[in-house]
């Protein structure tokens, strides 16, 4: 039975690992320069980001985290950063669930709208989000600084 849970203190092991295997699967692993500690701090301290867990007898097999966005046009969003569940656990409806739990929340929170990115080689997930009815928009480029 899975259980999806608001992730707690002691969680950000497992969910670091699982932001490890989905950096992995996007062939950018080099890139993770987060750590558990640095993870735990922003979402149980600064409270910068939340995050949902997908949990079965104990074990996360999944995360989906996000923040507050503002849009000028719209008013407060909720950003989907990173969703994942991991490849031992897929079509068990996991991702849906999590997925679900998120929406759910956005809605209850009174956004505008949820937002999040998806790689263009992606099939599945591209797939997933087609499924849900989302829109997924082919007109905007990302931009992006790092420091």
């Amino acid at each position: 039975m899975v259980e999806i849970r608001f992730a707690q203190r002691g969680d950000e092991k497992a969910i670091h690992e699982l932001i490890v295997g989905l950096a992995v699967f996007e062939k950018a692993e080099s890139e993770v320069i987060n750590t558990p500690e640095n993870l735990a701090n922003d979402l149980f301290e600064q409270q910068v980001c939340s995050a949902f867990v997908a949990e079965i007898e104990g074990e996360i097999i999944g995360f989906a985290l996000w923040y507050t966005s503002y849009s000028t046009w719209k008013g407060p969003c909720l950003y989907l950063e990173d969703f994942y569940v991991h490849p031992d656990h897929r079509k068990q409806r996991v991702g849906s669930l999590l997925f679900d739990q998120v929406v759910a929340l956005a809605k209850e929170s009174g956004v505008k709208r949820m937002d999040w990115q998806v790689l263009d080689w992606n099939e599945h997930a591209i797939e997933f989000y087609r499924r849900k009815n989302a829109t997924l928009d082919g007109e905007w480029l990302n931009g992006r600084l790092f420091f």
